[in-house]
C-alpha cells in the first residue's frame, strides 16, 4: 500500500466516523463509541499515523468525550500482556547488546550445510527458534535479517538474485510466521491473553497454548514455507561459503544472560505448575537486567533504544476491545456477524473453519494486532452460537491472525523485508501461497489436531 493509498483510506475511515455521528447507524448512546473505535481502527490499519500516535489520540479523545470511565479507556494498562512486552523489549535489547543472538544465531548457520535449502531452511529455523528467546518479532528481524543477508555474501547470491531473495523471505517469514504458535513471541498473542484475561477471565498456559498451535502453524506450516521459497526462488550457491575467523570466547555477559534466558524458558513452559503469568516472569528478568552493576542493560540504553511506542499501541489495542464491550458495540456486531455465518451447535468442523476465516479477513482491515481487540469482545456470543466453549472461540483466533493474506497486515514483516532491501512483491506472492494452503489443508489437519486434544 502506497503512502497515497494508505491516506486515502485513512480519510475515508475518518469520513465513515464523522458521518457515523450525524447519521448513526447504531443507537445514539453508542454512536461516539462507533466513531471512535471505526477512527482508530482505520488509522492503524493504513498506518497513516506512527501506530502510538493513533493511540495516544484514542485515550484523549476517549477521555474528553466521555465515551468510557478511565478504568475502561486504560484498561490495557492493566493487563499482563503489557508488561510481558515491556519485559521482552528489555530482554531483547540485552540479547542484542551483548552479542548473545548473533552467537545463537551464527552456530545454527554452521549446521545449514551448503545446498540451497539448506540454507533457506536453517535461515527459517533459526527464525523460529528466537522466537523461543526473543519475545519481540521486531527485535527478531532486526537482529536476524543481517546475519541473513551475510549469510547471502557468503554464499555467493548477489542483491537481485533469487537465492538472496529467498534468504530473505526466509528470515522475514521465519522469525515471525511460526512464532505465533509461541504464547509470548509475538504482539497478536499478547493482544488476545491481555483481552481473554480482562473481558472473559480465561487464563493461557504456554504449555498448553504452544501444544495447542505449535505442531501445525508451527512446524508443519513452517515446512510448507521452506518448500514454497525454494521452489519459487531456485538458486544455486555459488560458491562455498568462506571460513569464518576464529570465535571469540563467550564472555561473562553472554554466560549470565543465558542463565537468565534459560530459567526465564524454563518458568515459561512450566507455567502449569507454579501458575505464575508469563508476564510477571518476563518482568521479573527485566528488573533483574536493569539492577545497576548486576544488570546487563544500562540506563542509558534502556532510556534510548527501547521502544515505548509499542507500549502504548497495545494498551491502545486494548483499550479499544474494552471500549467495544462497555459500550454494547461488542454485542451488536456479534448479532450482525452471527446473522450471516453459519455457526450452528453440532457442525464442529463448519464452525472451525468459519471462526478461522474470520479472524483472517478482520485481520485485512485491523491489521493483525486487532483482530483480538475486535473479536474477543465477541467470543461469548459466538461461543454460545456455535456451542463450543469460550476458550476454543478465542484459540481460534490464532488460526487468523498468524495467517496474513498480505504483508501490509504485519508491521514486522515489512519491517524485516525493508531491512532485507527486497520489494514487496515477492512477500505478497508467499503470503497468498500461504494462506491458500493454510485454509486448504493446514486447518483441516489443525481440526483434526484440536478434536484430538478435545478442545472441540
Amino acid at each position: 500500500m502506497s503512502i497515497t493509498d494508505k491516506r486515502i483510506f485513512a480519510f475515508l475511515a475518518l469520513a465513515l466516523a464523522g458521518a457515523s455521528l450525524v447519521h448513526p447507524v447504531v443507537p445514539a448512546a453508542e454512536a461516539p463509541a462507533f466513531a471512535l473505535c471505526v477512527a482508530a481502527i482505520g488509522l492503524w490499519a493504513t498506518a497513516a499515523l506512527p501506530e502510538h500516535v493513533t493511540a495516544l489520540a484514542f485515550f484523549t479523545v476517549a477521555m474528553i468525550a466521555g465515551i468510557a470511565p478511565a478504568p475502561v479507556v486504560f484498561n490495557g494498562f492493566q493487563s499482563g500482556a503489557l508488561w510481558l512486552i515491556v519485559g521482552g523489549l528489555v530482554m531483547g535489547l540485552a540479547v542484542r547488546s551483548t552479542g548473545l543472538g548473533e552467537r545463537i544465531a551464527h552456530h545454527l548457520a554452521g549446521l545449514f550445510g551448503t545446498s540451497y535449502a539448506g540454507v533457506v531452511g536453517g535461515v527459517t529455523l533459526m527464525g523460529m527458534t528466537l522466537g523461543f528467546l526473543m519475545p519481540s518479532s521486531m527485535g527478531r528481524a532486526v537482529l536476524l535479517m543481517p546475519i541473513a543477508l551475510s549469510l547471502a555474501d557468503r554464499f555467493g547470491f548477489a542483491p537481485g538474485s533469487k537465492g538472496r531473495t529467498g534468504v530473505v523471505l526466509a528470515a522475514a517469514f521465519g522469525c515471525h510466521v511460526p512464532t505465533f504458535s509461541v504464547l509470548p513471541a509475538n504482539l497478536p498473542n499478547l493482544v488476545l491473553v491481555g483481552a481473554a484475561e480482562s473481558l472473559w477471565q480465561v487464563g493461557f498456559t504456554y504449555g498448553r497454548y504452544l501444544l495447542l498451535h505449535f505442531p501445525v502453524i508451527g512446524l508443519l506450516k513452517t515446512a510448507v514455507m521452506v518448500a514454497l521459497i525454494v521452489r519459487l526462488w531456485p538458486d544455486t550457491p555459488g560458491r562455498p561459503a568462506v571460513a569464518e575467523a576464529p570465535e571469540r570466547p563467550m564472555s561473562g555477559q553472554e554466560m549470565w544472560l543465558g542463565l537468565l534466558l534459560a530459567v526465564a524458558l524454563a518458568l515459561w513452559a512450566t507455567d502449569f505448575l507454579h501458575h505464575i503469568s508469563p508476564a510477571w516472569i518476563s518482568m521479573a528478568v527485566a528488573v533483574v537486567l536493569l539492577l545497576p552493576r548486576i544488570g546487563l542493560v544500562d540506563n542509558k540504553a534502556f532510556n534510548q533504544q527501547v521502544n515505548y511506542g509499542s507500549v502504548f499501541y497495545v494498551a491502545g489495542i486494548m483499550g479499544l476491545g474494552a471500549v467495544v464491550d462497555r459500550s454494547g458495540l461488542g454485542a451488536r456486531m456479534a448479532e450482525a456477524i452471527l446473522a450471516v455465518m453459519p455457526l450452528e451447535p453440532g457442525a464442529p468442523f463448519a464452525n472451525f473453519m468459519g471462526l478461522s476465516l474470520l479472524s483472517s479477513l478482520v485481520g485485512m482491515v485491523t491489521t493483525l494486532p486487532g483482530v483480538p481487540a475486535v473479536l474477543t469482545p465477541l467470543a461469548g456470543h459466538m461461543a454460545e452460537a456455535a456451542g463450543l466453549s469460550v476458550e476454543a472461540v478465542l484459540n481460534s483466533q490464532v488460526l487468523g491472525f498468524s495467517n496474513p493474506i498480505l504483508p501490509y497486515q504485519s508491521a514486522p514483516l515489512v519491517v524485516a523485508i525493508g531491512l532485507g532491501g527486497e520489494r514487496l512483491g515477492p512477500s505478497q506472492l508467499l503470503c497468498l501461497l500461504l494462506a491458500a494452503i493454510t485454509v486448504v489443508a493446514l486447518l483441516p489437519l489443525d481440526f483434526l489436531w484440536w478434536r484430538l486434544l478435545g478442545m472441540l
